[in-house]
């Protein structure tokens, strides 16, 4: 792993220019990722989190790409699989209250991949540690990505 002198990882980076393009990278980095592990998708809204995520559970074998849905309304959709899959949306959720009737805690002690959109709102309370990946807007279908693995 490259790493800064102060030991903070470096990202690696991807740019995608259509949401096939973004959901490909999706699949593609599903092979770097075992269970159990914490996955944070980091962006604004329509950077392209939900359409990375739809790549990256049918790269780990857990749902076609067309039946992963955004779990923005419903807060969390569970993907049977080797290894299972728990797709989370923070993004309506304000308080700590309100995070704690998730439940989440009974995940992290699952071996599943639990990916979480929004996550960066609620990181002190995340176990770590954690990949992320962050989602930029380029404008169009551009979107840089970057991939920042975990320190351990």
């Amino acid at each position: 792993m490259n790493t800064h002198s102060l030991g903070t990882p470096t990202p690696q980076t991807y740019i995608t220019t259509s949401a096939e393009q973004t959901q490909q990278l999706g699949r593609d980095l599903a092979k770097r990722v075992q269970a159990p592990r914490l996955v944070l998708l980091v962006g604004d809204l329509g950077a392209g989190k939900t359409t990375f995520a739809k790549g990256l559970i049918e790269g780990l074998g857990a749902a076609r790409s067309d039946d992963v849905l955004s779990p923005t309304f419903s807060l969390i959709h569970e993907y049977e699989g080797n290894p299972k899959v728990y797709h989370i949306d923070l993004y309506r959720l304000d308080t700590l209250p309100q995070l704690d009737t998730l439940g989440l805690d009974d995940l992290w002690a699952e071996n599943a991949v639990v990916l979480i959109e929004w996550g960066e709102r609620f990181t002190a309370q995340l176990p770590g540690p954690r990949l992320e990946i962050r989602l930029e807007d380029r404008g169009g279908d551009e979107r840089l990505i970057s991939v920042v693995e975990p320190t351990i």
